[in-house]
């Protein structure tokens, strides 16, 4: 299983938030710095976000581009890409796989038409569908608006056009209390793609619980930050 270490950005910083609210950031320093620092201790992808774009506040896509170039490790990019404009100048700026959440439920209710022509001109195996999750239904717009759509409705919908799922738990995530291990269960064996869980991933244990339950990855955030988390052992536990 892989473990991969998130790289929050905000106003060009590295930054971390409980439940996506602006008003709990907590800064740790440039993403190039962090990202060197996460590679040096044996990070294999990184996990990044740009959370300016999320909140419809611009973007931080030439810091994402410098990440890429300092390190050259594979990233898992999202963070406000709610137009194809948008995911094709990520695809293009260098990112490896981008992830979907509200241009994906935007896209939903017409069969999908944008998340087909990116899957055709870039192929399915560049795009991961965010399943953000509040009270097992989706949540969109940087977790600030809740949907009628099931967590599960959307995985089953989605499948067959990308290459996994990333399941975030927006309930626990950032408040460093552990996961809910119910759900992590349920999200994973809704589908055979890989699944990388996000969301209150706080200790070992709960590494090797979301290792057991199947999942082809983890994200470590703010528990990493805060150092309750170490990156080096939490890598060697996923191996």
């Amino acid at each position: 299983m892989e473990v991969i270490p998130a790289i929050d950005i905000m106003e060009g910083r590295c930054v971390q938030l409980v439940g996506g609210m602006p008003e709990t950031k907590v800064e740790y320093g440039t993403p190039v710095e962090i990202a060197l620092k996460w590679e040096k201790l044996g990070a294999r992808i990184l996990h990044v976000v740009d959370l300016d774009a999320a909140l419809g506040l611009g973007n931080n896509l030439a810091e994402v581009k410098k990440i890429k170039e300092a390190t050259g490790l594979p990233i898992n990019f999202g963070g406000g890409i709610r137009s194809i404009d948008y995911a094709v100048s990520a695809l293009d700026c260098g990112v490896d796989r981008i992830i979907l959440g509200t241009l994906l439920i935007d896209d939903l209710k017409a069969g999908f038409p944008a998340l087909k022509k990116l899957s055709r001109e870039y192929g399915s195996d560049r795009i991961i569908a965010s399943v953000d999750s509040k009270g097992g239904f989706i949540t969109v717009k940087g977790w600030t608006q809740k949907t009628r759509i099931k967590t599960t409705t959307l995985i089953e919908k989605s499948e067959s056009l990308v290459w996994g799922f990333l399941y975030t738990n927006v309930d626990v995530e950032g408040q460093m209390k552990g996961v809910r291990m119910d759900a992590v269960k349920d999200v994973v064996g809704k589908s055979k793609k890989p699944v990388i869980v996000s969301g209150g991933i706080t200790t070992i244990g709960d590494i090797k619980d979301i290792k057991a339950a199947g999942a082809w990855g983890v994200v470590l955030g703010k528990a990493l930050y805060e150092g309750k988390l170490d990156l080096a052992e939490s890598l060697r536990e996923g191996l």
